[in-house]
Parts: structure tokens; C-alpha cells; sequence
């Protein structure tokens, strides 16, 4: 298993939009082969910057069966209009 951590920055002022329009992206996400689970965070010192963390079976499951598909395309469009930037990202695996 390994972990997608994504750092999504939100245009300010849009942060409630965004929230309300997640759980569509999500059913998206939800799809994916190697889809495991999901968790978004808010930040409390940066209210527009979100964390999204995904668990996949492995990282190909992340780039080859969900970013490389047409259901990436789809997840985008619900959500990224809300992007004041691009999103940040990496995998890691759990140590302890």
C-alpha cells in the first residue's frame, strides 16, 4: 500500500465551494482500480490549503490505472476550477 499526498491550494474565498464539490471528484476517485481509501484535510493556518491523502495498492495504480485514464479527466473537472495552483504531490509509504 502506499499513500498519494496531495497539497491542493484553493483560490480564497472558494474553499466552501470546493468542499461541496468533493464528494463528486470523490465518487470519481472511489472508482479507480487500487483505490483504497481517502482523507481530506483543511488547514487551520492556511484555510484555502487542503491535503488529500489516497490510498492505492501501489503507486502504478495511482499513475497508470487512474492518471493515465479518462476517470483523471473527470475528477479534475469537478474540482479544478478551484485550483489557484497546481497541486502538489508524492507518494509515500508507511515506516512505523
Amino acid at each position: 500500500m502506499v499513500t498519494e499526498i496531495a497539497v491542493l491550494t484553493i483560490n480564497v474565498g472558494q474553499e466552501e465551494l470546493f468542499e461541496a464539490a468533493f464528494p463528486s471528484a470523490a465518487a470519481v476517485l472511489g472508482s479507480a482500480d487500487g483505490y483504497l481509501s481517502h482523507e481530506l484535510h483543511r488547514s487551520i493556518e492556511t484555510p484555502n490549503r487542503f491535503t488529500l491523502l489516497v490510498r492505492w495498492e501501489s503507486v502504478e495504480h495511482h499513475t497508470k490505472g487512474f492518471r493515465e485514464t479518462p476517470r483523471f479527466a473527470e475528477w479534475r473537472g469537478h474540482i479544478g476550477a478551484f485550483f489557484a495552483s497546481a497541486p502538489q504531490m508524492e507518494h509515500a509509504i508507511r515506516v512505523v
